[in-house]
């Protein structure tokens, strides 16, 4: 019977991102390295597509992940919750003051499937709000929200929309069947629940 992930198991990996970021910042001292001997060997060299959120008084803070199964959660973790607070473009790096008022959140995605379907309303009632991750893909361009997102935007239209916007694409390009989508799902711990974006 394959391992399963626990609430005790993610309760670490988000104690890692923690540890990662303060190694990065010099403060190891105040946060300290988690012992992940309890997680198995399996999951913690297992290739996800692995993401890492950062939240602020409940506003998005820095996302960065890897979508293709291509690192080790472990790696994923380390390298992302670093690129999370001093490499998303939308935001400034993180400080030394501000890694106490931050909350982290890291999923586990499972490997991306393409949708497959001849009309748009085939493809819309394939999705599945709060559980499908969808990834558009158009030419060079990708781009991805996690499930978290359907909070923010819970119908289906807007979503693929924002999606689209995301991507550098016409928000409607999802209507023209021209573009490849695919979904997957997330195995999610967060130190607090936070709104995501």
């Amino acid at each position: 019977m394959q391992t399963k992930w626990t609430q005790d198991h993610g309760n670490l990996l988000l104690a890692l991102a923690r540890y990662s970021i303060a190694q990065k910042l010099g403060l190891t001292a105040k946060v300290p390295e988690p012992d992940l001997s309890e997680i198995p060997d399996t999951l913690l060299t297992e290739k996800r597509g692995v993401f890492v959120t950062l939240h602020k008084n409940g506003q998005l803070r820095g996302c960065i992940g890897n979508i293709a199964p291509e690192k080790s959660v472990l790696e994923g973790v380390k390298e992302n919750a670093v690129s999370a607070a001093f490499k998303d473009s939308r935001f400034p790096p993180l400080t030394k003051e501000e890694l106490a008022q931050i909350d982290i959140e890291v999923s586990l995605l499972t490997p991306p499937e393409q949708m497959q379907f001849s009309h748009t309303r085939e493809m819309l009632d394939q999705l599945t709000p709060f559980e499908d991750g969808v990834i558009v893909e158009k030419d060079h361009r990708r781009a991805t929200f996690l499930p978290q997102v359907w909070e923010q935007l819970p119908a289906r239209e807007a979503f693929l929309s924002h999606l689209c916007l995301k991507a550098g694409c016409d928000p409607n390009a999802w209507q023209t069947g021209d573009l490849n989508l695919y979904t997957y799902q997330v195995h999610s711990f967060a130190e607090k629940t936070s709104p995501a974006k």
